[in-house]
């Protein structure tokens, strides 16, 4: 089979670059008058020179002379992106530039257009009312609108750099203005910092008169509470006399009754000691009493003596007698001893419950004295507070002043920011570049005519030509004329001659094959899902499930045509190249759905080609061709799946319950399809259909679109 659009044209790349070669002389002159034009312009235009002077923003207080109140961060000028900003716009300012077009007489230039004069078309263009007449604005006004036509001042990206940029017909003029612009912006952020410091002053003297008498009324006010309310402070932590008295007290009252409560136990332990007749020495306070000490010695002696006697003398003896009658006696002196000093002590408790009990009075009395003067130190640390707030107020605004005055009176405020770049006398003007001006003409004017003789040749139509669109053929297969007598069936030689003029339809009557419209009415009329074609004769035999496709896709029906042969022929004679991705890229992950899915060039049928991915990548993820076979069913009505020459048990990943299996047939009693079909009965596929190309004649194609002879 041969095709060709007659509809469809193609550019003839030949031609069409052709007309270049065809008519360059006149691309060549014109160029060069062109660029002669422009050369002579450039020539004669009058040069402009540039020059700029940078500008650092900054902070220029230095650490030494920076007032002690601004050397915080918070309270210095910011210098973010904003703030270089606000400086680029009042560099530029009208104020700016008109002090120093007065301080270089710009009006005296003519290139200022300091006269309002104007040419001849700025003459037309104030009569039709597009341009206003500059001879209505002041000489001043129109200096500083040339002046800022010529001016570029711009912020250098992330920096805080200012470039002041001026042109001028005058080279020493360009550099003169942007030094003299940058002078007078460093003048004017002076002058702007000694204003402010002015203000400052001024506001803060009489600030600082009212500080000092609030201050005074405020410290009087206190001393006046203080002596009204007897919160006198003592010298201690600086506390009110009445909370140190209840302080003290309470610490005596404390100590004394501790003081009381030993004598007590004191006096109860010897008095029981007394009362049940223990000795009254091994009580510590008798113990410790002189007397006792010296009546114990004597004690210690008589036993002693008594001892001593009795070893020689018997118990009645005068000696031994007196003895007794003097330890008796010493014993019963220690005993009265200890009772005095019982009643010493017992004097001592009731002196120190006397001493307690007054105490507890003066401190019951201090504390209400202490409670009246809580409540008045409530008062009385208000007013403190109060002349605290006014004394620190005060001091802050003298420091304030006294550092104002003294940048003052020593005129140090400097400006934040330098020049650190001054414009110089340019040599070279910026403009014209005759030599790059003259150069681009040239390409340009080329490059222009180029182009127009290119798209004049293509829409004139001599640069295109018919373009063929050739469809590998399908060679059709010559069949053996059939005698009368080989027919079977035939009831009479009418009809056997009758068979014998039509041999191919016999062959097909006899072989159960059915042609390529029987097979797509078979399919649409089954409602199968899915339609796989087997092509044991090759390529050429595959073209039976092309054309299936095709007329299922002409009675309606979405139709969608998958090429897993191993050549990816049947899927290149519907596509314009077999290098579009395809299956394999989807089962290797290099491609989705939509990149997959073209257009069939002769029908509305979509085509699923073999793809450009490496094919043992794709196997490796074959068995994702069902899952994807499932989603193309939920899109389309029939999906026909071309296997080419393939066996019985690879057809397990594509066949359904709802498939139909076609084997395409070109020489009926050919090996392989012998092969093939005994391969198919044996593995259980029993109702296979034969389907030939042999003898298809193509309908006529609907009109705008393409068609297959």
């Amino acid at each position: 089979m041969t095709g060709a659009g007659s509809a469809d044209v193609d550019v003839d790349l030949g031609r069409l670059f052709g007309s270049l070669a065809r008519n360059w002389k006149r691309i060549v002159a014109v160029s060069v008058g062109v660029t002669a034009v422009a050369f002579m312009f450039a020539s004669m235009a009058t040069p402009h020179y540039r020059a700029e002077t940078r500008i650092l923003i900054e902070n220029r207080e230095s650490v030494y002379a920076r007032p002690t109140t601004g050397a915080s961060e918070a309270d210095r000028p910011l210098l973010d992106s904003e703030a270089v900003a606000s400086q680029v716009e009042v560099i530029s300012s009208n104020d700016i530039l008109r002090e120093v077009a007065r301080k270089l007489k710009l009006a005296s230039h003519d290139e200022f257009g300091a006269r309002g004069e104007t040419s001849a078309i700025g003459n037309l263009l104030i009569l039709t009312g597009l341009k206003s007449d500059p001879s209505q604005a002041s000489v001043e006004d129109r200096v500083i609108r040339a002046m800022r036509e010529r001016l570029n001042v711009y912020n250098v990206d992330r920096s805080r750099v200012i470039v002041v940029s001026f042109s001028s017909t005058a080279p020493k003029l360009a550099a003169d203005v942007p030094n003299a612009i940058a002078d007078a912006y460093l003048a004017v952020q002076e002058q702007a910092k000694r204003l402010t410091t002015a203000d400052a002053t001024e506001w803060l003297e009489p600030e600082i008169a009212d500080l000092r008498k609030r201050v005074r009324e405020a410290e009087a006010r206190v001393a006046d509470y203080r002596a009204k309310a007897d919160l006198l402070a003592g010298g201690q932590n600086n506390t009110v006399i009445a909370n140190q008295q209840l302080s003290e007290i309470s610490s005596e009252l404390v100590r004394v009754s501790a003081a009381r409560s030993a004598a007590q136990a004191r006096a109860k332990t010897i008095r029981d000691a007394l009362a049940s007749g223990a000795s009254a020495e091994s009580i510590p306070e008798v113990l410790n009493a002189p007397v006792i000490q010296r009546l114990r010695e004597r004690q210690a002696q008589l036993s002693s003596d008594l001892a001593d006697a009795s070893t020689t003398l018997l118990e009645n003896h005068p000696r031994i007698r007196s003895l007794k009658a003097q330890l008796a006696e010493v014993e019963q002196q220690i005993r009265s001893e200890a009772r005095k000093v019982l009643a010493s002590v017992e004097s001592e408790a009731s002196s120190m419950r006397a001493r307690e009990t007054e105490l507890t009075g003066d401190l019951n009395r201090l504390k209400a004295a202490a409670a009246q003067a809580g409540g008045d130190e409530v008062e009385l640390r208000a007013l403190e507070r109060e002349a605290a707030a006014e004394r620190a107020l005060l001091e802050s605004y003298l420091t304030r002043y006294r550092e104002a005055a003294s940048r003052a009176d020593r005129n140090y405020l400097p400006a934040d920011a330098r020049i650190f770049s001054r414009a110089t006398q340019p040599y070279e003007p910026y403009f014209p570049k005759v030599l790059p001006i003259t150069a681009a003409a040239f390409v340009g004017s080329a490059l222009l005519l180029a182009i127009f003789t290119l798209l004049a040749e293509l829409f004139s139509g001599r640069a295109m030509r018919p373009a063929p669109r050739v469809i590998e053929p399908v060679e059709e297969i010559v069949m053996p004329a059939l005698s009368v007598a080989n027919v079977e069936g035939a009831a009479d030689a009418d009809e056997a001659e009758e068979v014998v003029e039509d041999p191919i339809e016999e062959i097909r009557a006899q072989r159960a094959e059915l042609t390529i419209e029987e097979a797509a009415d078979r399919l649409v009329e089954s409602n199968v899902s899915r339609a796989v074609f087997i092509s044991p004769e090759g390529d050429e035999a595959a073209a039976a499930s092309v054309l299936v496709a095709r007329e299922v896709s002409d009675a309606g029906l979405r139709v969608v045509f998958l090429d897993l042969t191993s050549t990816g022929t049947p899927s290149a004679t519907m596509l314009e190249s077999n290098r579009y991705p395809g299956i394999t890229n989807l089962l290797a992950a290099e491609a989705q759905f939509s990149e997959i899915i073209r257009a069939d060039l002769y029908s509305d049928c979509h085509v699923i080609s073999v793809g450009t991915a490496q094919m043992e990548k794709a196997m490796r993820a074959i068995d994702r061709l069902p899952i994807i076979l499932a989603s193309l069913e939920t899109a389309y009505d029939l999906i026909i799946v071309e296997c080419g020459p393939t066996d019985a048990e690879s057809l397990s990943r594509v066949v359904t319950d709802t498939t139909e299996i076609l084997v395409s047939v070109i020489e009926a009693e050919d090996e392989a399809i012998r092969e093939t079909s005994l391969d198919l009965a044996e593995s259980g596929y029993r109702e296979v259909l034969r389907v030939t190309p042999v003898g298809y004649r193509q309908p006529p194609a609907p009109e705008g679109r393409r068609s297959v002879a």
